[in-house]
């Protein structure tokens, strides 16, 4: 089923999406890879507060090549998500309603998934340029110093992601391959 979303978003409409549901996200998300997840995880240790409001907000797992003449961002391929599985519980914990990336999740993932009614959602790996169309707008936030690694506000419009795993804990990765072995 092909949906389309605006972002940020709540519970209820994290509820409604099903595992290996197509979806357009149009709205703002935020970027944060390793180095901006290690950093935001140590400031929240600190008593600190993180650069933005995480609440009902996506995290997109990306860091992009430089914009060319004309365009927001260069290519804005997804990077591999479970590097950032230490730190995705503690986020989801605090409201942070979704993440997209690419690549499997750690059980603790899922579980807090579930337990805060989320969803993980895949960009297609490989496909950054592409991806890259459905941005209107980036603009750094938060920790200039990381580069490619800083906290990015992106604006988008039409971003397609699939649902992999849905707030039931449903995964498409497992669900997929048991489907694929039962023909």
């Amino acid at each position: 089923m092909d949906l389309h979303i605006t972002v940020p978003f709540d519970e209820s409409t994290a509820k409604s999406l099903k595992s290996g549901d197509y979806v357009y996200l149009s709205g703002i998300i935020y970027t944060a890879r390793d180095a901006a997840h290690k950093r935001m995880y140590e400031t929240l240790e600190e008593g600190g507060e993180l650069p933005f409001d995480i609440t009902n907000n996506l995290i997109y797992y990306m860091g992009p090549s430089p914009a060319r003449e004309g365009r927001p961002i260069g290519s804005a391929g997804p990077t591999t998500a479970s590097r950032m599985d230490k730190y995705a519980p503690t986020l989801l914990d605090l409201g942070q309603r979704g993440m997209i990336g690419k690549g499997k999740r750690s059980e603790a993932v899922r579980e807090a998934i579930v337990r805060n009614n989320a969803v993980y959602f895949a960009a297609v790996g490989g496909a950054g340029a592409l991806l890259s169309k459905s941005i209107i707008k980036s603009e750094v936030i938060a920790y200039d110093d990381l580069g490619t690694e800083a906290i990015r506000k992106l604006e988008v419009k039409d971003f397609p992601v699939v649902v992999v795993i849905d707030s039931e804990g449903n995964n498409l990765y497992e669900t997929a391959v048991k489907e694929y072995n039962e023909e």
